[in-house]
């Protein structure tokens, strides 16, 4: 919105730091973080207040989750209003792309929403049966994969690019929509399941959108690209300036978050962080990138799939319990421990995601 103040410069002057994106995405980082902190503590309250015993626990989940009960959920809000705030300030408002990850971050936070509501309200962990809330990402994803590819420059609508292979791209044509699907929803629900300790998902999820972040204002320039020899996409430096509000908002609420939580993010945070990293993952073309940077979340989902099947076929488990990061508290790791090596693993595989864009 505020770029509005550049008609107000004649080139020289404070309005003219306004047309750049570095500048609006520092603003954005800030006010999603004044956010976090002038809001955190009053939303924890209401929540508290309203929720009465809080988020239900999992009968079979590990023994020391049962010292949690009481803590509020639906702290996602914190974060999302941040980020949907500071992105309307600091954002273009003509750019598609910015809308479009609005759109999937805002439906998928509110799948999420109505799933913490119907827990908190009945009391049990059932929430929103699963099919349905299957069949409505299915719905947000296919309307972000028509949006990405129709604003897409020719030669890429309906491309898969390959990371490291200079020049590549697959044409997917009518299984584009099909693994776009697959991207959105599955990193939604990926991040969804990481969601099980204090702080455990909401530092992977900012490290992984910085790296996007970071990914999307080169892809958005015609001379870094030609450096790196990436593919070039219009208008989508601006996403730079929402993964700068998710990081200050994720700050914001790491504040409340951190051990021992005094709210969770529940399925309103993780379901609409994890749809906001896929839906950026179209946008920029570096769907299998988003695979190495979010990396951690695919080790926790592949390790629910896999106990699952395994337990399924032989009646026998893999892990001591899944996701993964229940495993390790099993084996006796504390909580802590956890949180934070798996923190050093997400930020080495960010390195390693931002490295495929020099090695061709």
């Amino acid at each position: 919105m505020l770029f509005w103040l550049t008609e107000l410069s004649d080139g020289g002057d404070f309005f003219n730091l306004f047309r750049y994106i570095t500048f609006r995405a520092g603003g954005a980082f800030l006010t999603a973080l004044i956010f976090g902190f002038l809001f955190g503590k009053p939303l924890i309250n209401v929540l508290r207040k309203k929720q009465g015993k809080g988020q239900p626990i999992r009968d079979d989940g590990p023994e020391g989750h049962f010292v949690k009960a009481g803590t509020p959920t639906m702290g996602g809000l914190l974060i999302v209003g941040a980020l949907l705030t500071s992105t309307l300030i600091w954002a273009r408002w003509d750019n598609p792309f910015v809308w479009l990850v609005l759109f999937v971050t805002m439906s998928f936070g509110l799948i999420g929403f109505l799933d913490d509501y119907a827990k908190v309200s009945k009391q049990n962990t059932a929430g929103v049966p699963g099919k349905v809330r299957l069949l409505l990402g299915i719905l947000i994803a296919i309307i972000a994969a028509l949006w990405a590819s129709a604003y897409h420059p020719e030669a890429l609508q309906n491309q898969l690019a390959m990371p490291v292979f200079k020049d590549t791209l697959v044409n997917l044509g009518y299984f584009y929509v099909p693994f776009s699907i697959c991207v959105v929803v599955g990193t939604a629900n990926a991040v969804n399941l990481t969601d099980g300790l204090d702080g455990l998902a909401i530092m992977p999820v900012m490290i992984a959108a910085t790296t996007l972040g970071i990914i999307a204002y080169a892809v958005g320039r015609v001379d870094f690209t030609e450096y790196l020899d990436v593919h070039y996409v219009p208008g989508t430096g601006e996403i730079l300036i929402f993964t700068a509000a998710l990081f200050g908002g994720g700050l914001g609420f790491l504040w409340y978050n951190a051990p021992p939580a005094a709210v969770f993010m529940g399925d309103t945070g993780s379901l609409a962080l994890g749809g906001a990293l896929g839906a950026i993952a179209l946008v920029i073309k570096h769907e299998l990138v988003l695979a190495i940077v979010g990396g951690l979340f695919v080790v926790e989902a592949l390790s629910v799939i896999i106990q699952v099947l395994y337990y399924k076929r032989t009646g026998k488990r893999v892990f001591l319990m899944a996701p993964i990061h229940h495993h390790y508290e099993k084996k006796g790791w504390a909580e802590p421990t956890i949180v934070i090596r798996f923190w050093i693993i997400s930020l080495i595989l960010a390195m390693i995601g931002l490295a495929t864009l020099k090695v061709r």
